[in-house]
């Protein structure tokens, strides 16, 4: 497949999904920008490749000027950050750690008002429906996503995220188009797998969720990048992806 090189910014590069990201960018050379709190968290080889550029700082901190400059000149945006499965990540501050990032991120790229439009590409859940659709869910699924609001924060953060880009930004912005991706159960695979995508979940969330490899989420994320044909497709979209099972 031919493709541009691109220019792209990654948030919540060091997660265990952002690492994976990082790398197919690599296998594909494109310029990566990417912000993170500590460069402990991250291959020794980044720090010394020509084609990453490191921020070191919490996201939130820096200013819009700073974010403005991170975001100028890239093709794209990727947003793999979350909460830390801790007490403090959970139930700390920032609350909206996700939410702001994306409002904040998408505000710069409006700001520099590039003749070419930023693709935004959201990493969500599949717990999360996209309201664009008719996407019905069982009254006890409906119960259970009822209590992660009331007792998860992340869970809120993950859906104003996504909405976000769904409301504010929308589907004929002049200067962002986006995609929130929505995978099922997470795991960790070494390689990339075959993998399926679904305009909406074809199973429970939560009764009877699929699993999806990370590495198979960031190689679809990147795919989207590379590919103006999957672009068209599930841009505007919450496509759900799962690994296909053996």
């Amino acid at each position: 497949m031919s493709y541009d090189v691109k220019t792209i910014l990654v948030v919540g590069a060091s997660g265990a999904t952002g690492k994976h990201v990082v790398e197919e960018l690599l296998n594909h050379n494109h310029t990566i920008k990417i912000v993170i709190r500590s460069k402990n968290r991250i291959p020794e080889y980044w720090k010394t490749n020509k084609n990453i550029t490191i921020t070191e700082a919490s996201i939130l901190n820096l200013t819009n000027t700073q974010l403005q400059d991170l975001v100028k000149n890239c093709d794209g945006i990727v947003s793999c950050l979350g909460h830390t499965l801790t007490f403090k990540g959970i139930y700390g501050h920032p609350r909206k750690l996700v939410t702001e990032t994306v409002s904040r991120l998408t505000q710069c790229a409006i700001k520099n008002d590039s003749d070419k439009k930023v693709k935004f590409i959201l990493m969500n859940t599949s717990g999360n429906r996209n309201r664009d659709l008719n996407e019905p869910i069982s009254f006890a699924q409906r119960a259970v996503i009822f209590l992660l609001r009331c007792l998860l924060p992340p869970h809120v953060d993950n859906e104003k995220a996504a909405d976000f880009l769904r409301i504010k930004v929308g589907q004929h912005h002049k200067n962002i188009e986006w995609i929130a991706v929505r995978p099922d159960g997470l795991i960790n695979k070494e390689e990339v797998s075959d993998y399926e995508i679904y305009p909406s979940p074809i199973r429970s969330a939560i009764f009877n969720a699929g699993k999806v490899s990370r590495i198979n989420v960031a190689h679809f994320m990147v795919n989207l990048i590379n590919s103006d044909k999957e672009w068209s497709k599930w841009k505007g979209q919450m496509p759900v992806i799962y690994s296909k099972e053996d």
